[in-house]
């Protein structure tokens, strides 16, 4: 009964020793934004914040389309981190507009934009994904709420063809997801991003073993880096709401613009496949 009440003691005392630990963990990192992450808060619809936008027009744009900021609306926890997210071919704003609200309601200024043209091929929408971070960091109505330092990009098909082209040529960019990426460069060993690849295994458009896939392989292995490929789901799918697609694309941000590590559970041990994931893959322990 001794030991038993000694080693109570023990644990007791050992735990009381490492709670301050976890508490200066938290405070040592200026960027975490939101309490603390659940299954149900990053799935769900909305987060934390309350989200107001602002519509920014072609006219006042430069190297881009124009789109919508949407951002926390309060001020109190300070600047947050931001990303942009491009539509695809023949595709505008409205087809990517519901990760705008949904990102920033867990603590992001989100850019949704459109490009000069329809039309626009991948190393264009890249330049233009750049464009825009730099209108949103340096001359939109919310620059004061946005931290220059931890920018992302994001984008669907081309749009995700052009998010591997803008990291490939701004290396300072701290996250980065193509989301059904297409692009006739197969090969990115020059990014130095923490990339998550997202693909379809329905997708006929730009199909995961000529896109998605060589794509994920060619980044560098030292890299923070992952590969989502969906499962019942189509070159199309990033267009309407989904959660796993939000749920991932979260805890990547959070991991690697806020620098959040209490998102590391949700992304190692790798997700298993699922009734929406077909394959998952990736480097664990991240940021090591």
């Amino acid at each position: 009964m001794k030991r038993h009440i000694a080693a109570a003691a023990a644990l007791s005392s050992l735990a009381f020793l490492a709670a301050p630990t976890a508490t200066a963990t938290a405070a040592d990192n200026p960027y975490q934004r939101g309490p603390a992450p659940t299954v149900d808060s990053i799935e769900a619809v909305r987060g934390s914040y309350a989200v107001s936008q602002t519509s920014v027009s072609s006219l006042a744009a430069t190297g881009f389309g124009g789109g919508t900021i949407y951002y926390p609306t309060s001020t109190s926890d300070g600047t947050f981190g931001a990303v942009v997210i491009s539509p695809g071919f023949t595709a505008y704003e409205s087809s990517i507009a519901w990760l705008g609200p949904r990102l920033a309601s867990q603590g992001f200024v989100v850019f949704t934009i459109d490009t000069l043209t329809t039309l626009d091929q991948p190393d264009s929408r890249g330049r233009q994904l750049l464009a825009a971070l730099d209108y949103l960091t340096q001359r939109s109505s919310v620059r004061s709420r946005v931290d220059a330092s931890r920018l992302g990009v994001m984008g669907h098909s081309m749009g995700g063809g052009g998010t591997l082209e803008a990291a490939k040529s701004r290396p300072s960019l701290k996250a980065a997801i193509p989301l059904t990426g297409w692009n006739t460069d197969k090969t990115w060993p020059e990014i130095s991003t923490p990339t998550l690849v997202v693909g379809a295994d329905g997708d006929t458009i730009a199909p995961v073993a000529t896109h998605s896939e060589p794509f994920y392989e060619s980044l560098p292995a030292s890299l923070d880096k992952a590969y989502l490929e969906l499962n019942g789901a189509t070159h199309f799918t990033p267009n309407s709401s989904n959660t796993t697609i939000a749920k991932y694309s979260i805890s990547w941000l959070k991991r690697f613009i806020d620098d959040d590590t209490r998102y590391d559970q949700f992304l190692c041990p790798l997700p298993r496949p699922s009734l929406t994931i077909e394959e998952y893959r990736g480097t664990c322990p991240l940021g090591s």
